[in-house]
């Protein structure tokens, strides 16, 4: 297995696909987790994660550029709610020979808007009852699924059979799966500390990376700025940044610790 880092980022191939975006080649290190994909400084429209050894799609920093994520053939069982927030322009994810199981375990996708083409062949969900139905219906804006057309009268048809008291019932017994796999999700990651950096920090979202570049702008002087661009390009927040942000916050309550130009020192 190979530790995803900056360092292994910024040397992997980096060209213009036949669909004339830029992709970055991620494919087959055996990676194990997603991290510090902030390093790529959303400069990518396709991340070609395929062939490694994922088991969570998850710490995802802020990269509003990225449109497709390729990751076939990893070992993924779980997906992270809230990464609409954090890809939002997200329109194609492949995820062919995964090991996602339920319909529930799609929820989390339902969030992306721009979500056109989706693939889940040779993963266990795929051969659910009513899985076309369901994906026609939750995702109004999807395309191709499984590299197949949803045509208007697939749409029609899974509507009438999500007004039946059988489509009603499915509906709620994904709806249940699905809390309740969020909230096993939410304590296993607390247990293990995941969502957290080596030194206790945690992912950044898109209000702290603005933060950031505001304390960039804010900066003065050239060693400020160097640590600033290395938490931006990191994706994770080291735990003395939010102490100061926690500081400055406090202090534009009570007006009494601002520094003469109106912005908090920040030293860590």
């Amino acid at each position: 297995m190979v530790k995803l880092t900056p360092e292994l980022i910024n040397q992997s191939m980096q060209y213009i696909n036949p669909c004339r975006e830029r992709e970055l080649d991620l494919r087959g290190y055996k990676i194990p987790q997603i991290e510090n994909l902030g390093a790529t400084l959303d400069q990518f429209d396709t991340i070609d994660l395929s062939d490694n050894d994922l088991r969570k799609l998850d710490n995802l920093p802020h990269l509003p550029r990225l449109k497709c994520l390729l990751l076939n053939n990893n070992r993924i069982l779980r997906i992270s709610e809230g990464l609409e927030e954090v890809v939002p322009n997200l329109t194609s994810i492949i995820l062919t020979g995964n090991n996602l199981q339920e319909l529930s375990d799609l929820e989390p996708l339902t969030g992306f808007t721009k979500l056109e083409t989706i693939c889940l062949l040779i993963n266990p969900v795929s051969t659910k009852p009513n899985y076309r139905e369901y994906m026609a219906f939750k995702f109004p804006q999807l395309r191709l699924l499984d590299f197949r057309k949803i045509k208007q009268k697939d749409r029609q048809a899974a509507q009438e059979f999500f007004r039946t008291k059988q489509g009603k019932d499915m509906l709620k017994e994904v709806s249940r799966k699905s809390k309740l796999s969020a909230a096993a999700a939410l304590a296993a990651d607390a247990n293990s500390g995941k969502g957290r950096g080596p030194d206790g920090g945690r992912l950044a979202n898109p209000e702290d990376m603005q933060r950031i570049r505001e304390a960039i702008k804010r900066a003065s002087s050239l060693a400020e700025v160097e640590r600033l661009s290395q938490i931006l390009q990191s994706g994770q927040l080291p735990e003395k940044f939010q102490h100061e942000q926690e500081a400055e916050s406090a202090s534009g309550q009570n007006g009494s610790t601002h520094n003469g130009s109106g912005a908090v020192a920040m030293e860590y």
